[in-house]
């Protein structure tokens, strides 16, 4: 579906999320289940990566949970996390950033490379 399309992408396209990121590996297996994507930041900090279509307070609980487990990994920590989606609710924005998750909206269409009519001058 569009998640697994959209996970996809990133993966492709991972710098969306950050300048000088990279992809560490899609569906990083934890003992609860994998994390999307794990990624390094510019400064190679550990980057755990949840997508969603719909980002909603359920997501950021799951990450959150993520994010426990790969911090008990010394080789791994500090990891942070980013939660991703077309559109957040506005109660996941506030949970992600009360448990200093970063949250990122995406536009699917513009990952895939078609334009915006909306961004048309003329």
């Amino acid at each position: 579906g569009v998640e697994a399309h959209l996970q996809a992408l990133l993966a492709e396209h991972v710098t969306t999320l950050g300048s000088g990121w990279r992809l560490v590996r899609r569906e990083f297996p934890t003992p609860i289940g994998p994390v999307d994507l794990l990624c390094r930041d510019a400064e190679d900090v550990t980057v755990a990566v949840e997508v969603k279509r719909r980002g909603e307070i359920d997501g950021v609980e799951q990450l959150t949970r993520y994010l426990d487990f790969l911090n008990r990994d010394p080789s791994l920590r500090p990891v942070r996390g980013v939660f991703v989606a077309q559109e957040i609710k506005p109660q996941a924005k506030v949970l992600a950033s009360d448990r200093d998750i970063d949250w990122v909206e995406v536009d699917y269409d513009e990952l895939r490379g078609i334009e915006s009519p909306d961004l048309r001058l003329f």
